[in-house]
């Protein structure tokens, strides 16, 4: 009963606040109160203790980093957490990356595992740290200098709160641009020329359908442009010789631009 007694006096004394007071600037942390929470590190790059001496930190300036007690050997937030090893470093001590991805556990949304490719022939550790990420959902990322360990670094954290497309391929779905690429893809015509055959000719159709004289006429085209950008539009997708021969003798034959476009009229009709 005394202890309870206690316990009740002590709460007592306790006060209630009536509404949070913004610290001032300067203000003294009075001794015996309780800590405020600190901010959350993801301003930076979070280093383990461990990785002091690894010289592809002196590469990391693009972005702030400062050592921390993390568990990974780089934190990226609170989302990604990186683990770097050597291949030949795995090599001397193959139960070293096992043991890491033990303290790791199931902590992080993206879980890296950053290789520095070290050794000539690095296929066997490769295979064998593959196997590993597949298993423990890891994402293998390989580097073959300190640099490029310290630049994939940087580039998670400057994408770190980016959305995906950003870094996707982007798709054109303008079909003047896929013309614009379909033509510049042929070795000879950049995408100045394909521009310039689109201005004058209006469509591709009309392009295929112009002669190597009306070709070599447009503006930067010359006789030897003009016909292998004639022939290239000409030549059949497929070859004698090429495919086994059918029972069925209906496709037998070449099949050249021509017959597809005849084909497809004979569809719309």
């Amino acid at each position: 009963m005394e202890i309870e007694d206690g316990f009740d006096d002590l709460l007592a004394e306790v006060e209630v606040p009536t509404s949070p007071k913004k610290p001032k600037s300067g203000e003294d942390v009075v001794a015996g109160t309780a800590p405020k929470p600190t901010a959350t590190k993801t301003h930076c790059v979070l280093v383990n203790q461990k990785q002091r001496g690894n010289p592809l930190l002196k590469f990391i300036t693009s972005v702030p980093w400062e050592y921390d007690e993390i568990v990974p050997d780089y934190e990226i937030g609170k989302t990604i957490g990186i683990l770097f090893l050597s291949v030949r470093y795995h090599n001397l001590n193959p139960d070293y990356i096992n043991n890491r991805l033990k303290e790791l556990g199931k902590k992080y949304d993206l879980r890296v595992l950053l290789v520095q490719v070290d050794l000539k022939d690095p296929h066997v550790a490769l295979k064998n740290l593959t196997r590993i990420c597949l298993l423990t959902d890891m994402t293998l990322m390989l580097a073959w200098s300190p640099e490029e360990s310290a630049k994939i670094i940087e580039n998670y954290k400057i994408y770190e709160n980016k959305p995906p497309d950003r870094i996707m391929e982007k798709i054109e779905n303008d079909p003047h641009q896929k013309i614009i690429n379909a033509l510049s893809s042929i070795k000879p015509v950049n995408k100045t020329d394909a521009m310039t055959l689109i201005t004058k000719f209006g469509t591709l159709e009309n392009i295929i359908k112009a002669t190597e004289q009306r070709l070599a006429d447009c503006p930067g085209f010359g006789v030897t442009k003009a016909k292998k950008l004639h022939k290239a539009l000409h030549e059949p997708f497929l070859k004698r010789g090429q495919i086994k021969p059918q029972t069925n003798d209906e496709f037998s034959e070449e099949i050249c631009l021509e017959d597809i476009e005849k084909m497809e009229n004979e569809v719309k009709k």
